[in-house]
């Protein structure tokens, strides 16, 4: 195998390792002592592809194990911190008002392979295991997947207030 290191650059190396230098520390001494650029990788490469033990450390076993990665969940407790000040609603309470269903309309329960391309698209059972979950399927309102009643049921009041009003065509229905 052929290297760019010189005889006298890996003797160098192992008297420094012997004396139990880090690796940067290593690098630093190389290059004030040979003119040379090599990084702290450089060093530990070299020191491995020659077989060099190298000192034990308390911290983390040795000087080529992997770095400890942190906690994970610490970190997305600090984020969450950071990013959510204000006290939110768990899961569970926002599950609970997610359950309201529109009373203004009777869904034709549409399997979703039966629903055209302009069919209100609110799911209605799968609450129950085995429940098959079908769609309201009544024509939705332009630019939204929903038909008029269910938008308001699924849109924040914050975004309805910015909307522009928009110009609905009306139909005429048989009064029942």
């Amino acid at each position: 195998m052929q290297s760019t290191w010189e005889e006298a650059h890996s003797a160098a190396l192992r008297e420094l390792v012997e004396k139990g230098l880090s690796f940067k520390e290593i690098a630093r001494t190389l290059n004030e002592r040979f003119g040379t650029a090599y990084t702290r990788n450089a060093a530990i490469g070299r020191a491995r592809r020659l077989g060099l033990s190298t000192p034990e450390r308390s911290d983390s076993g040795s000087v080529f194990a992997a770095a400890r990665k942190p906690d994970a969940r610490k970190i997305c407790e600090k984020r969450a911190r950071v990013l959510f000040k204000s006290p939110r609603l768990t899961t569970i309470e926002r599950a609970a008002t997610l359950r309201l269903r529109c009373v203004a309309i009777t869904p034709r329960h549409l399997a979703l392979v039966d629903l055209q391309p302009a069919d209100c698209r609110y799911p209605y059972g799968g609450d129950a295991e085995g429940e098959p979950i079908t769609f309201c399927g009544h024509p939705r309102q332009e630019g939204a997947s929903y038909c008029a009643s269910h938008v308001h049921l699924t849109s924040l009041p914050e975004v309805e207030e910015k909307r522009a009003a928009a110009r609905a065509p009306l139909r005429l229905v048989e009064a029942a």
